[in-house]
C-alpha cells in the first residue's frame, strides 16, 4: 500500500485588521464609485457626507457601461491547449494534465458552492480534463460539500457510501475512479475524511481550487492528497468561472470569500476563512462578459423576446447625479448604441420622471432630446412626487411647482409619442410574428398579441390556415402564434391582418 501523502495546512496567525464591506464596495463600484485603476477605496463606516464629497469627479472617473459591455467574449467550452503551470519536483509537466479525463460534479449549498464548482471547473478545464454529466461515464468525481448543518455533511457521507460501491465495481479495463471531496466539509473535517473513508482520494479547501491538477496527479499515483489552506487573500480574480448548465437561467457574480462575522452559531470563518474583497476590476470583467452572453442569447434564440428595458429617468447627467443614478447621459447613450448593435431591430423601452427636485428647464430640454434621440418604443412617464424616507425627502427640496411638473410631463409625452410612432410605422408592410394573448379590450371581433419586440398587436378575430395542417381553418387561441401583416400603427400599438397560425419552430425555420 503507497504511504498517505496528506498536505494538511493550518491557517497563518497574522493580526486581524479592518476589510472593506464588499457589499458596500459592489454598490459604490456599480455606482461609478472607483476607477478600474484605483487600488483603495473609502472605508464604509466614514460619515455619510465624507462620502458623498467630490461625487461629480468619481462619476467622471469612475467605470462607464462601456466598462461592463466592451471586448467581452463568451467562454469557450474546450480549449487548443491544456494550461500547466510549473510542476513540483515529484510530478512532471505530463502528469499535471487532465488528459481528457472526465470529470463529474455534485454541487451541495449555497451559492457559494455552486460559484466554487465554476471555478474548480474552469481550473481543470485548462489543465485538459473533459466534463461530463454521466456518472457512469466520470472517471473522477468530485463533490462541492456544505457543512453549514449536520445534516448537510451526512448526507455526504451517505453519498460516499454510494459512490464506494461504485467504486468497487469499476471494471479493472477503466483507469481507476477517482473521488474528490471539495469545499467546507473537506476544510472542517480533513484528517476525519480520510481516515473514515478510505476511497476519498483528494481533499481540496475552498482556497485551494488552483491546487486541483496537482492533487489529482497525485492521486493518480495511488495516494491520498490533500491541501486545506486557508488563505488571507485568495480571491480566483483571475479565474473566470465557467458555468455547469448550459440551459442555466441565473449566474452568481462572487464580490467577497470568507466572512468575519463571527456569529456564535456559524461554522463559515472557520471553514472558508477570514473575509477578503475581490477586486473591483476582476468583477467588472465578469460582470462585462455576462452582460455580452445575454444581449447574444437575445439576438440568437428566436424564443426570447427583442426588448429590454433600459429605464434612463432623466437626459440631464446633473439631474441623474441628483437622482443618484451613478451613470451619465452619455453613459446611457452609448450603452443603448452597443444594444442595437449587438441585437438589430431591439425594442427599448424606458422610464422618465419629470420636475425631479432642482431640475430646470434646460434640464428638462435634455431630457426631450434624449426621448428624441433614443426613440423609445415604449415609455412609462410620470410626474415627480416626493416619498418619505427617501434621500431626496431628507437631503433635497421639492421645488418644481406641480403646474411645472405636469406641463413638462406632457411635453415628454407628446415627444415620446411622436418618435415611437415613428419607430413603430417602420413596422407597416412587414409580416411578425405574433403569439395571442386573447381578445382585444376595446373590441370583441379583435384579437390582441404581442410581437417579438413585446409590442401590441391588434387584428381581425378570424378563420385562418394553420400551416402545420394543411387545409384545415382555425381561429387563433391565446397562446398560439401566428403571422400577421401590419397595415398601421400608432405610438401605442400595431394593426394588422393574420394570414395564419404557425408555430416557433416553423417560422425561424422559414426566416
Amino acid at each position: 500500500m503507497h504511504p498517505l501523502q496528506c498536505v494538511l495546512r493550518v491557517q497563518r496567525s497574522l493580526r486581524w485588521g479592518p476589510l472593506p464591506s464588499v457589499s458596500w464596495l459592489l454598490l459604490r463600484t456599480c455606482r461609478a464609485h472607483s476607477s478600474l485603476h484605483s487600488t483603495t477605496c473609502s472605508s464604509p463606516e466614514r460619515q455619510e457626507d465624507g462620502v458623498q464629497k467630490d461625487f461629480s469627479s468619481r462619476l467622471a472617473t469612475g467605470p462607464t457601461f462601456q466598462h461592463f459591455l466592451r471586448s467581452a467574449s463568451t467562454p469557450q467550452e474546450k480549449l487548443s491547449s491544456p494550461e500547466v503551470e510549473d510542476p513540483p519536483p515529484y510530478l512532471t509537466v505530463d502528469e499535471l494534465l487532465g488528459r481528457q479525463r472526465k470529470v463529474y460534479f455534485e454541487t451541495y449549498g449555497c451559492q457559494m458552492n455552486v460559484n466554487d464548482t465554476e471555478i474548480a471547473w474552469s481550473i481543470l478545464q485548462k489543465s485538459g480534463y473533459l466534463r461530463t454529466s454521466n456518472l457512469q461515464e466520470a472517471d473522477v468525481i468530485l463533490l462541492v460539500t456544505c457543512s453549514i448543518r449536520e445534516k448537510a455533511e451526512q448526507t455526504i457521507w451517505n453519498r460516499l457510501h454510494q459512490l464506494k460501491a461504485l467504486k468497487t465495481r469499476r471494471p479493472r479495463s477503466r483507469m481507476p475512479l477517482r473521488i474528490g471531496i471539495l469545499g467546507c466539509m473537506a476544510e472542517r473535517l480533513k484528517e476525519e475524511i480520510l481516515n473514515r473513508e478510505k476511497m476519498v482520494d483528494l481533499l481540496a479547501g475552498p482556497d485551494a481550487y488552483r491546487d486541483l491538477p496537482r492533487l489529482l496527479a497525485v492521486a493518480e499515483s495511488g495516494q491520498q492528497a490533500a491541501n486545506v489552506l486557508l488563505s488571507l487573500d485568495e480571491t480566483y480574480a483571475d479565474v473566470m468561472p465557467v458555468q455547469m448548465s448550459p440551459s442555466a437561467t441565473s449566474a452568481f457574480v462572487s464580490i467577497m470569500r470568507g466572512c468575519d462575522n463571527m456569529c456564535s452559531y456559524c461554522i463559515v470563518p472557520f471553514t472558508r476563512g477570514r473575509e477578503r474583497s475581490r477586486p473591483v476590476a476582476s468583477i467588472l470583467e465578469e460582470v462585462r462578459k455576462l452582460s455580452e452572453q445575454v444581449l447574444q442569447l437575445i439576438h440568437e434564440r428566436d424564443n426570447i423576446c427583442k426588448q429590454i428595458h433600459l429605464p434612463a429617468q432623466s437626459g440631464s447627467s446633473r439631474v441623474l447625479e441628483a437622482m443618484r443614478r451613478g451613470y451619465s447621459r452619455e453613459a446611457y447613450v452609448e450603452l443603448v448604441h452597443h444594444i442595437r448593435a449587438s441585437i438589430p431591430g431591439v425594442s427599448l423601452s424606458s422610464d422618465f420622471i419629470a420636475g425631479f427636485c432642482g431640475e430646470t428647464e434646460e434640464d428638462h430640454l435634455q431630457t426631450v432630446s434624449l426621448l428624441r434621440e433614443v426613440q423609445y418604443n415604449i415609455g412609462f412617464l410620470f410626474a415627480y412626487s416626493m416619498r418619505q424616507k427617501t434621500r431626496a425627502y431628507h437631503r433635497l427640496k421639492d421645488d418644481v411647482p406641480e403646474e411645472v411638473k405636469l406641463r413638462r410631463l406632457e411635453e415628454l409625452i407628446t415627444v415620446f409619442r411622436e418618435e415611437a410612432s415613428k419607430a413603430n410605422k417602420t413596422s407597416v408592410g412587414c409580416t411578425q410574428l405574433v403569439l395571442v394573448e386573447g381578445l382585444s379590450k376595446r373590441s370583441a371581433n379583435d384579437l390582441c398579441g404581442r410581437n417579438d419586440g413585446n409590442l401590441k398587436v391588434i387584428f381581425p378575430d378570424a378563420e385562418m390556415e394553420d400551416v402545420t395542417n394543411p387545409g384545415l381553418r382555425v381561429r387563433a387561441q391565446p397562446g398560439d402564434y401566428v403571422l400577421v401583416k401590419i397595415t398601421s400603427a400608432s405610438s401605442q400599438t400595431l394593426r394588422g391582418r393574420v394570414l395564419c397560425r404557425t408555430t416557433l419552430k416553423d417560422f425561424s425555420a422559414n426566416c
